[in-house]
């Protein structure tokens, strides 16, 4: 790795600004210490993650021919399977305009079903198929591919650590018959 003031280190867990390697590219990065990170809001240090996964994922995703949104609907009816558009929607805080486009996306190549004519009023309740289990499954695992680029520094147990941290601050999903996706922790 070479640095600003352009050494060469191995690794990285140690340096400040310079480049690291990331999916076999060069990428700047600054890497934080104890004081710079804890200092940091967690909206900016989400950003940050983000900004790495996201273009991580999309790589992955991209041969399966879905992005991100059309995975995280696939992945919240796999937990909670009946969910209309509109459901999806607020629990996945886009509109409801693009969550109808993500599963019309779906529909079309066979991985979602709806009704045709709802049961009552006008909410057409979501269920994966067979196939779109399927893609599931396959999303998964070119996710856990990009997961894996993007936490090459840490160790396991960091990783796990990550994992749990983030999963105890973040909106409940949905799991099962209770609806949690809209409650709110206090």
């Amino acid at each position: 790795m070479r640095t600003r003031a352009g050494s060469s280190r191995e690794g990285g867990a140690a340096c400040r600004p310079g480049t690291r390697t990331l999916a076999g590219k060069e990428v700047r990065v600054t890497i934080w210490g104890m004081t710079g990170a804890d200092d940091e809001p967690l909206g900016f240090l989400l950003y940050r993650v983000m900004a790495a996964l996201r273009p991580q994922v999309t790589a992955e995703l991209s041969p399966l021919g879905i992005g991100l949104p059309e995975y995280v609907c696939m992945r919240i009816l796999a937990l909670k399977p009946g969910q209309t558009s509109a459901e999806l929607a607020r629990g996945t805080q886009v509109s409801a305009q693009a969550m109808n486009q993500v599963l019309r996306g779906l529909e079309e190549r066979g991985a979602v079903t709806r009704p045709v004519t709802p049961a009552t009023g006008k909410a057409l309740p979501a269920r994966l198929t067979r196939d779109g289990t399927t893609l599931l499954k396959r999303a998964e695992a070119a996710i856990r591919v990009a997961d894996e680029r993007v936490l090459t520094g840490l160790g396991d147990d960091r990783r796990h650590e990550l994992k749990q941290l983030l999963g105890e601050v973040g909106i409940p999903w949905p799991t099962g018959s209770d609806d949690t996706a809209n409650c709110r922790r206090d």
